[in-house]
């Protein structure tokens, strides 16, 4: 881990396990803060590239998934993570790019335009990928975000919904936020202001969450910090305790 809180080499596919790569980004700049980022990348059965919460657009980058398959889908998954959509729709525009209810609005009011031409993601997979991922809608005011299971390779993902930051390895601000909101949590937790967001309507989403251990992941991504790489279920159960137990 790098002295700014990233996972490097950055902007390259890493090897997860099969059909499945991450691809650790440039720190993100928020409210202040500085956050590492990660990509998670799935190869579906028609070949094409899965791309969820996608990082920095770089041509070499590109190259080298190219390499992996034709990249098809683009996946904003929650209200929070999109900045990097458009640069990749615009370098693939035969990709389609799908988001979580409320993105393309808060993109808007950001004067982004996204043109979500795969369509809104819920609870039920579309035909484009059926079979293959399950979802899972977790949803507070001003926030949804939507959890992805890849059935062939067990791998759950997640964006903010549980953080594993190491704090040590993080610059100052970010830091001491980590450690007040338990994103520096070693085994991962819910932030502290999500936990209170997801609480406002805690039985919908307490559904969603067991509906994603009864899947019985092996591993589970995060796309700030560290991630589970093995024993997936019985950890996330640990770090969802404050919800389901």
């Amino acid at each position: 881990m790098a002295e700014d809180g990233t996972y490097p080499p950055l902007d390259t596919p890493k090897p997860l396990a099969e059909g499945v790569w991450i691809v650790d980004g440039a720190p993100q700049r928020v409210l202040g803060l500085s956050l590492p980022t990660r990509m998670a990348v799935l190869r579906l059965a028609d070949g094409g590239l899965w791309l969820h919460s996608p990082t920095r657009h770089t041509p070499a980058l590109q190259a080298e998934l190219e390499k992996l398959g034709p990249v098809r889908h683009l996946v904003a998954p929650n209200t929070a993570h999109w900045v990097h959509a458009s640069p990749w729709h615009k370098a693939v525009p035969d990709a389609k790019l799908w988001a979580a209810p409320g993105v393309a609005d808060r993109a808007r009011g950001q004067d982004v335009h996204l043109r979500v031409s795969g369509g809104t993601l819920g609870d039920a997979a579309p035909p484009d990928w059926e079979g293959q991922i399950e979802h899972a809608v977790f949803s507070a005011p001003g926030l949804v975000e939507v959890a992805f299971h890849h059935r062939a390779s067990r791998t759950l993902i997640l964006t903010d919904g549980i953080q594993a930051m190491r704090s040590a390895d993080l610059p100052l601000a970010t830091r001491l936020f980590a450690r007040v909101v338990g994103s520096a949590a070693p085994e991962g937790e819910t932030p502290a202001h999500l936990k209170l967001l997801l609480n406002r309507r805690r039985a919908a989403n307490r559904a969603a969450a067991e509906r994603l251990l009864a899947l019985r992941p092996e591993r589970v991504v995060f796309a700030h910090g560290d991630f589970y790489k093995e024993d997936g279920t019985a950890r996330l159960r640990g770090a969802l305790d404050w919800l389901v137990g």
